[in-house]
């Protein structure tokens, strides 16, 4: 009702209407989607799934009591392609302290994901979701896109992207984590 009245005792006319829709349209986007992206969801559980891995089948729980990274990649996104080596390194480092990278790959085909992990080889375990089941657990609103969980199973960061000028921040997420 107050809307309506609000309506009524501003727009008098249509011409009105298009001009403030004009102005202020690409602000409400950009508003709307600021607010899906970053919407202050967390901390909250870690949904659990079962996935095939490249040997044997990987669940989130027999994770649990260690730090996670998540990470949700594909075969064609290209910030995968720096992720990886990052990844690798940040196993390497921190895995006698409690930590794990855990790799969803979104492809729909096996082979990609086999084609793109030849050239790029991981040092941490690999799943395969390629129904996108998982993916549309974790509200997935980027590629890549990677959760921090804390030993508790509980999601306590999300990145968006993977940015190199970032990675400082990344790591110091892991090492809070880890000492908690």
């Amino acid at each position: 009702m107050i809307l309506y009245l609000i309506w009524i005792e501003h727009f008098h006319s249509l011409t009105q209407i298009k001009y403030y829709f004009m102005k202020y349209f690409p602000l409400l986007l950009i508003l709307c989607f600021t607010t899906s992206v970053f919407a202050s969801d967390l901390p909250k559980p870690a949904p659990d799934f079962t996935l095939s891995g490249t040997q044997t089948s990987i669940t989130l729980k027999q994770f649990k009591g260690k730090v996670v990274l998540l990470d949700f990649w594909a075969s064609w996104c290209g910030p995968c392609r720096q992720s990886f080596p990052w990844m690798n390194a940040m196993q390497k480092k921190y895995q006698s302290q409690g930590f794990e990278v855990l790799a969803i790959n979104l492809d729909k085909e096996r082979s990609l994901a086999d084609a793109f992990l030849k050239k790029l080889p991981a040092n941490f375990t690999i799943a395969f979701d390629p129904k996108g089941t998982v993916a549309t657990q974790y509200q997935l609103q980027g590629m890549p896109i990677s959760f921090m969980i804390d030993k508790k199973g509980v999601i306590r960061k999300r990145h968006i992207g993977f940015h190199k000028k970032k990675v400082r921040v990344y790591e110091a997420g892991i090492r809070k984590l880890l000492k908690e």
